[in-house]
């Protein structure tokens, strides 16, 4: 406890190992908080990006911070249920033949000089035999009262009005246009929110209402309603192509990237230490051994073995961990604590240990490991930004785990996708911005770690 005390005491001494050893525990405790919100089951359920975990967001949306910084600000994306928000009301009267009449009102301010991406209705009914009936209707600022849809729906009923060809054309009859000249109205939202006649169209600004009446025709049947407007600005960290919510791979990256780097620098530090110190125990041709295999192990491309195995078997990101483990045991640093070993060897406590008869087993593990563990542990630290960043070059090369939400995977797809071409800069800075954070962490607390442990660099 005294040592430990100690080595707090020495840490403390250097601003670079505070700040190092405040990111490690942000990072930690980021990490424990993102497994605790959003568990792992629902993190790959999320990350798979199937339609009923993304309808709600928008595509290649950007974070909505970005906002902050314009003066002319981006469409924000709504998701309402009716009855649940105050600006989205639900009323019901009983009908005299039986059913129910329910009118849904929604009203909200646009102010934006961009268009919304998409507008979309989802209904959900209970029924029997007839299916409700549904009217919407939509005013604008200016007055205008466009019919957008009636119909009957269904059980489950997506509208989604950008994609309804007859609102489509009753739109371009609304603006004065016809056929020949339809072009000039470039979609739905279009004709929705700009103001009648005008050319080139003008955002209509203002209080928009969207009215719903639903008519059932039996006892007991009911209708819900939830309204989504697509913006071009989602969340604090925004959207990909499949309308993922990058939040989820922002937050995750921390506990995986954590899991692999230390994983892998523990695996591999822990087992090369016993190796060494059975090798230099016993000595002969056990040692001969494992000096050879260090050698053939030390020009073999460990790189492009992980490139082989996660082209041709597995892409899995425990498979790669594994396999980083194991070409990673017989690297150079078994040669450094070989030398380290040999030392402590011939101890003279070591000695009194093989009079008093103790075993060999003992003599590893009680009298020499623990005697190179508190020189090991810089370079352990120091090891776990290399592995992480190992994980993010695999994804970056197409090799990372598909099911896995990882920084570098996000940073792959914004690759793949055009997101510098698009200027979705953010698709890159922000999972870029955590690795960075997380290899400073480690390398300011490893160089910190190093002077303390090392006798030779406490002076410089």
């Amino acid at each position: 406890m005294k040592k430990f005390r100690d080595t707090l005491k020495d840490i403390a001494r250097y601003p670079s190992a505070i700040a190092g050893l405040l990111i490690v525990l942000a990072l930690i405790v980021f990490s424990i908080y993102t497994m605790i919100t959003i568990p792992y089951k629902e993190a790959i359920y999320l990350w798979r990006g199937t339609e009923t975990a993304v309808y709600k967001n928008p595509k290649n949306a950007k974070p909505t911070w970005f906002n902050w910084f314009l003066k002319d600000k981006l469409p924000v994306s709504v998701d309402v249920f009716a009855g649940e928000d105050e600006d989205f009301t639900k009323e019901s009267k009983p009908r005299e033949k039986g059913g129910n009449l329910i009118e849904f009102n929604y009203s909200f301010e646009y102010n934006y000089n961009q268009l919304p991406q998409d507008i979309f209705m989802y209904f959900t009914s209970n029924y029997e035999g007839k299916n409700p009936f549904v009217v919407i209707n939509l005013t604008t600022p200016s007055g205008e009262e466009i019919k957008i849809f009636d119909g009957g729906i269904s059980q489950r009923t997506n509208i989604r009005f950008g994609q309804d060809d007859k609102l489509m054309t009753r739109l371009i009859r609304l603006h004065g246009r016809d056929t020949e000249t339809q072009d000039q109205l470039r979609g739905v939202n279009e004709g929705l929110f700009s103001k009648m006649g005008t050319y080139p169209p003008e955002i209509d600004k203002g209080t928009y209402t969207l009215n719903v009446k639903a008519t059932t025709f039996e006892e007991g049947s009911d209708v819900d309603a939830e309204l989504v407007i697509h913006g071009t600005v989602f969340g604090l960290f925004g959207t990909d192509h499949l309308r993922r919510d990058l939040k989820v791979a922002m937050m995750w990256g921390a506990p995986i990237a954590l899991a692999f780097g230390l994983t892998a620098a523990l695996g591999s530090a822990i087992i090369t230490m016993f190796i060494a110190a059975v090798g230099t125990w016993f000595g002969g041709w056990l040692d001969e051994l494992i000096q050879r295999i260090t050698e053939v192990n030390m020009v073999i491309p460990y790189l492009s073995i992980l490139i082989m195995v996660g082209t041709f078997y597995s892409k899995s990101i425990w498979t790669l961990l594994l396999v980083t483990i194991l070409l990673n045991i017989f690297s150079a640093s078994i040669k450094s604590q070989r030398a380290i070993f040999m030392q402590v060897k011939e101890s003279t406590y070591i000695e009194a240990a093989k009079a008093y008869g103790t075993n060999d087993f003992r003599i590893i593990t009680r009298y020499m490991i623990p005697r190179v563990i508190p020189m090991l542990i810089p370079g352990l630290v120091s090891a776990v930004p290399s592995y992480v960043f190992l994980e993010a070059s695999l994804a970056l090369l197409g090799l990372g785990d598909p099911t896995v939400p990882t920084w570098g995977k996000v940073i792959n797809d914004a690759r793949s996708y055009g997101a510098l071409y698009q200027n979705m800069f953010y698709w890159i800075l922000e999972p870029a911005t955590f690795l960075m954070i997380t290899g400073l962490g480690f390398a300011m607390l490893g160089f910190a770690l190093d002077r303390i442990f090392n006798p030779r660099l406490r002076g410089m």
